[in-house]
């Protein structure tokens, strides 16, 4: 018995060795590969951040390109999947219907008619990275999800380098699913119903932007003279929200057609959720130690394994970018180069419409077949108007009226990438703002700093101009409603040396009502709880350095729970056990620590008082805070349930449903109720993230500070209380010194969870510590060099 169980592990060390050897990467010694002109090394330091140095900036990318495929195979090949649709093929009749959705709205279509219309150096430099991707594919290594599934993945295309920025694009942008809410809304309580359910942005909350900053043509149209208060600014008159005609009321069945692209998005990970979208702010050098800009950024994106971002170090002959790449494209997204230093969160503009198309109105259609592993092929009939695809033909074509998408990522002559290249190269504002020029989609806050000492913002990307109507509901598709072309470049929201030297941006509301264009309706912002969070820290702090920016961006204060307090104080308990739990809550002082009880009350609390519209829905609705206050402090008529009773009726019934489902997972005792015991980071892999078998190899979890509308941002999921979404990378760049910067991604640089980088940051990720954003071989720790050689 013993022989047996001596040989089973020495069989099982056997197979783990040579899975471990064929598909970890080659990280030292040389190899010899086609495409290259000359030696490139790729040093890796002690945590497999590749600092690759060439000759040419071909060379560079392409090693770039290698690199990422080494590393992230899977996570590429998975990625150009989803933009294709082609996700059957390899998981079988499970991915079903996120290919009906991804094939119906044409993601890679839209990828295929971009590439095209990008300049001669971009393509160029994505002709080097594709053959990096093909010659590190070629070396033989074979990452242990295409074992399991039994498939080779395809070379690397030019194509699937632009592919991805697609998703990203509906990853972040548009305002499809708060149309199709919408619709359900107006359907069920009228268009009064619509502030009630998803709340207008406050009055007097902070915007990116003030009257006094809005510089250049954007400023001049609004006859705003710099430094004058915006309270006193006299705003045009800007679109008002349509009465919804009774022609173009969705019938329930349209409605739930609709909601199938919403859930099969979701089981990807794309989906809108409150808090998601991210922080960043740039400091000048007025308000800071040493006297020139420090800049930060960290985006809040789906925590995934592998994660979704790469860090990486690229240097050529005038390519010299650090920072956060994404696995597929050859570019830095976030970062900085010698001069320049900038980062992004989304503005979130409402760029999508969705038009009911009259019947008369002619369509194309084109033939889709749909490739599933194990089963017969699935053909799918995808029908088009002139405004884009139809996307209520699942289940509903047939009984209802056509619903069409129009969106600025769907249309042709998408020259995102152009921007992220040449943002890259920038050496100061003109160049940054030149390279933006390109930009088409999502829209993004980008915030500027350089050496030099300047500091900036500039919010581009294509925003359609509406007339007569917000967008904020669906529209007939007869011509009455069409865009009136785009918001000019120059007429885009940003400022340069902003008087107060200080712009932050929280996803929260970009300009003041004396903006004379309409980026979207009042409810498109988020909270602006974090928006203020930062700026008062900030604003409290004196003479900034970047530890004290680090602080700001790990701060789990909520400010969520100081507007809460007295409503949910003020509740009737309708037990001992609620008494104990408003004592629990009556000293806190709102900090989201993963030791906190009072935390675990109030975000179960929350998750509870979130479903108060449901009855009046017949949906899932989970509404935001805000929503949730209004009601409250109004005792609004959302509170009732199936028309009885009030907020504090309410209040005392949410209390005990709040603590009835956290003594059922965590037991009798409130005083264990700790934080982080219930919110942990769930980083799980796409695609075996739910299989029992393998979830613990590919997964990756523990306790996370943090809460719903935190700086920090660590919202609990609905009904499970994981962290699913965060700050998926972080950066705080000093332009006093560059090689003084940092950042940290949210798990580590290898796909491969056999490898030693595969979760190495995680741990420093959660503690709130940062890797050397720096160019310097002295800052690298120990390190192993692969040299390419041609």
């Amino acid at each position: 018995m013993l022989g047996l169980l001596v040989l089973l592990l020495l069989a099982g060390g056997g197979a783990f060795a040579w899975l471990k050897t064929t598909s970890g990467a080659q990280r030292s010694g040389s190899v010899t590969v086609p495409g290259v002109s000359g030696p490139v090394t790729v040093t890796r330091d002690a945590w497999g951040v590749p600092h690759i140095r060439a000759a040419t900036d071909a060379d560079a990318v392409y090693a770039l390109g290698f690199v990422h495929w080494q590393d992230r195979a899977w996570q590429m090949d998975f990625q150009r999947r989803v933009a294709q649709g082609r996700l059957s093929e390899v998981l079988g009749g499970a991915a079903l219907e996120q290919d009906r959705f991804l094939r119906t709205w044409g993601f890679e279509r839209a990828a295929l008619s971009a590439l095209p219309a990008l300049s001669a150096q971009s393509r160029a430099l994505i002709r080097a990275y594709t053959a990096g991707v093909n010659a590190a594919q070629a070396q033989g290594k074979v990452a242990l999800e295409f074992r399991i599934l039994g498939y080779t993945p395809e070379p690397w295309r030019d194509v699937d380098s632009v592919s991805w920025s697609k998703l990203m694009a509906f990853d972040l942008g548009g305002n499809y699913e708060e149309e199709v809410l919408g619709a359900q809304v107006v359907r069920k309580l009228g268009e009064d119903g619509l502030d009630q359910v998803t709340a207008p942005y406050p009055a007097g909350a902070p915007t990116i932007l003030s009257a006094d900053e809005l510089t250049g043509a954007a400023q001049s149209l609004t006859g705003v003279r710099a430094g004058t208060d915006d309270t006193q600014a006299t705003a045009p008159a800007l679109p008002q929200a349509t009465v919804l005609p009774r022609e173009t009321v969705l019938p329930q069945e349209t409605v739930q057609a609709l909601r199938s692209h919403l859930l099969a998005a979701r089981t990807l990970g794309l989906q809108a959720v409150p808090g998601k979208g991210s922080n960043d702010w740039v400091i000048a050098g007025s308000r800071t130690e040493s006297g020139k800009p420090i800049l930060a950024d960290d985006p809040h994106l789906s925590l995934t394994a592998p994660m979704l971002w790469y860090l990486a170090d690229v240097q050529g002959d005038r390519l010299r970018a650090i920072g956060a790449s994404i696995p597929g494209l050859p570019a830095i997204v976030i970062g900085r180069n010698d001069r320049v230093a900038w980062g992004v969160t989304n503005v979130n503009p409402d760029v999508q419409d969705l038009y009911i198309e009259p019947e008369d109105a002619p369509l194309t259609s084109r033939r889709e077949v749909i490739r599933v592993k194990g089963e017969a092929d699935v053909t799918l009939t995808v029908r088009s108007s002139a405004h884009g695809p139809i996307i209520s033909d699942a289940g509903a074509g047939a009984v209802g009226p056509r619903v069409a998408l129009k969106w600025t990522a769907l249309q042709g002559g998408d020259t995102t990438m152009d921007a992220f290249l040449g943002l890259n190269y920038a050496q100061n504002w003109a160049d940054f703002t030149g390279a933006l020029r390109s930009y088409v989609a999502p829209s993004q806050n980008f915030v500027y700093a350089d050496v030099d000492g300047n500091t900036g913002y500039y919010a581009p990307g294509r925003v359609p101009i509406r007339s007569g109507w917000d967008g904020s509901l669906p529209v007939s598709g007869d011509g009455s409603r069409e865009w009136q072309g785009f918001i000019p470049f120059e007429e885009l929201p940003h400022t340069l040396n902003p008087a107060d030297g200080l712009v932050v941006t929280a996803n929260n509301k970009v300009v003041p009502g004396s903006y004379p264009h309409a980026l979207g309706n009042d409810r498109n912002w988020a909270e602006p709880y974090r928006a203020r969070r930062i700026t008062d820290l900030l604003s409290a702090a004196g003479k900034l350095t970047v530890p004290d920016v680090q602080r700001v961006q790990l701060d789990t204060t909520s400010l969520v729970w100081a507007d809460f307090r007295d409503p949910l104080l003020g509740t009737r308990p309708g037990s001992d056990r609620a008494r104990q739990a408003l004592a629990q809550l009556q000293g806190w002082d709102g900090n989201e620590t993963t030791g906190s009880v009072p935390a675990t009350l109030f975000e179960a609390w929350l998750m509870q008082l979130q479903e108060m519209a449901r009855d009046e829905l017949g949906t899932d609705t989970v509404m935001n805070s805000l929503s949730v206050l209004n009601q409250l402090r109004g005792n609004g008529e959302l509170c009732a349930v199936n028309g009885n009773g009030d907020c504090q009726a309410l209040l005392t019934r949410t209390l005990d449903a709040a603590l009835n489902d956290l003594e059922g997972r965590l037991g009798t005792d409130m005083s264990t109720w700790t934080y982080g015991r219930l919110h942990t980071v769930a980083s799980n892999h796409r695609a075996f993230g739910n299989v029992q078998a393998l979830a613990w190899l590919f997964n990756h979890s523990a306790p996370t500070p943090g809460g719903t509308n935190t700086v920090n941002v660590a919202r609990p999921e609905h009904g499970t209380f994981r962290q699913t979404h965060g700050p998926s990378y972080r950066q705080v760049v000093d332009l006093a010194n560059p090689n003084d910067s940092v950042f940290i991604g949210s798990l580590g640089q290898d796909g491969n969870p056999l490898g030693a980088h595969a979760a190495d940051q995680q741990p420093r990720w959660i503690a709130g510590e940062y890797l050397p954003m720096s160019t310097d071989p002295a800052d690298w720790g120990r390190v192993s060099t692969l040299t390419l050689k041609p």
